[in-house]
């Protein structure tokens, strides 16, 4: 059989050749370099760990808040949740609740996310305002 694949998702036969049905396998250090850009612009600092190791089913991200806090994050199917309070560090002790997104997350940890969030929505309202008139 053969399937074609995109490079950024793998997909693999979960029932053997009788059945074709076919399950996505996301590779987790992709959806995390994609959490990261999408929310650069709102924090101090963010990026993939490079000092943890990364997998197909968990990447981990260390980010400062404009506040001047640090977190390392954990990414998996289940969610994002914080294991850290340091750059690259995971404390096994550490029992955080799972966001679905990044945006919930970080709306949690930081008021300057939010007021940084929310002026970039009012500015992209205003120039579609202005654009359609």
């Amino acid at each position: 059989m053969e399937v074609d694949c995109q490079p950024e998702e793998a997909m693999v036969s979960a029932f053997g050749d009788d059945c074709a049905e076919l399950v996505e396998v996301k590779d987790m250090r992709l959806e995390a370099e994609a959490v990261v850009s999408d929310v650069l612009f709102a924090v101090a600092e963010m990026y993939v760990s490079q000092g943890l190791g990364s997998a197909s089913d968990v990447a981990y991200i260390n980010v400062e808040t404009r506040e001047g806090n640090r977190y390392c994050l954990e990414l998996t199917e289940a969610g994002l949740r914080v294991v850290g309070y340091a750059f690259d560090h995971v404390d096994e002790d550490l029992s955080t609740q799972y966001h679905e997104t990044v945006y919930s997350l970080l709306d949690t940890l930081s008021p300057g996310y939010r007021e940084a969030f929310g002026n970039a929505l009012l500015q992209r309202l205003e120039r579609l305002k202005q654009n359609g008139q």
